[in-house]
């Protein structure tokens, strides 16, 4: 696989080389476990698991950043003891990650409304902060409790409440509005991967995906491994990214 990194401007671009920024929408947890006769909850153990793999991969192979749907605003109407085992894994791999992060030097950053979350999970996210405002290098972005429309809508209105109080500009740019994201200083995905067979992004990323290139896929995301993270990349590599110009007119 050619991971050779590409630099861009708008409708100039070479075939691209090695993404910096991947997102991927982890689907097909429930329907793994069920397949197995096993409860969703044990579908869900081994996607955290496997999050965990193709994080470290993607640091290995050079990505700058990987962003990840764990639980959306929707996610809250699944079974109660679905909803109770997800919050538990999450924050029984946010208290490992730490270690993670101080041993390695990795960054994390979690996307969402936080304020929605129990207070052990949010002092576990206040922590991961912390800990990423020391290092430079490779960030996993974790969605949490997100949910793209209404990014979009809290981003509005903290812009709205700045220039009430004058600490903003009236005229917005796209540039502008983007600081106001959860993403604000992150390149937007070049790659979008959903596993599970479903092809719709669900709310995820709705702002910075404009231009991503997707990639579906029938794995389930237990099953998603490094070589099916290979073959995305590699579909990616092909395409020619023209971002609304025209190639050598």
């Amino acid at each position: 696989m050619d991971q050779t990194k590409t630099n861009n401007t708008a409708g100039e671009r070479e075939t691209p080389g090695l993404p910096r920024h991947i997102a991927i929408i982890l689907d097909g947890n429930g329907r793994w476990a069920k397949r197995r006769g096993l409860p969703r909850t044990a579908g869900h153990a081994v996607g955290a698991e496997n999050f965990r793999k193709i994080a470290t991969y993607c640091k290995n192979i050079g990505v700058d950043y990987l962003t990840v749907y764990a639980f959306s605003t929707e996610n809250w109407k699944r079974p109660e003891d679905e909803v109770k085992t997800i919050m538990r894994l999450l924050r029984r791999y946010l208290d490992e990650a730490i270690d993670t992060m101080e041993k390695d030097h990795i960054r994390m950053k979690i996307f969402g409304d936080v304020a929605g979350l129990s207070p052990e999970l949010r002092a576990l996210v206040a922590k991961t902060d912390e800990i990423s405002r020391r290092y430079e290098g490779f960030q996993a972005n974790i969605c949490l409790n997100y949910g793209g429309r209404d990014e979009i809508v809290q981003a509005a209105k903290r812009y709205a409440a700045d220039l009430a109080a004058g600490r903003a500009e009236a005229e917005l740019t796209e540039e502008g509005f983007g600081s106001y994201l959860y993403s604000a200083g992150i390149p937007d995905p070049d790659l979008l991967i959903r596993p599970g067979g479903e092809q719709r992004i669900s709310n995820f990323l709705l702002w910075q995906c404009a231009y991503a290139e997707f990639y579906f896929t029938d794995v389930l995301w237990p099953d998603f491994d490094t070589a099916e993270l290979d073959k995305a990349i590699a579909v990616y590599q092909s395409r020619d990214r023209r971002y609304g110009g025209v190639k050598n007119p």
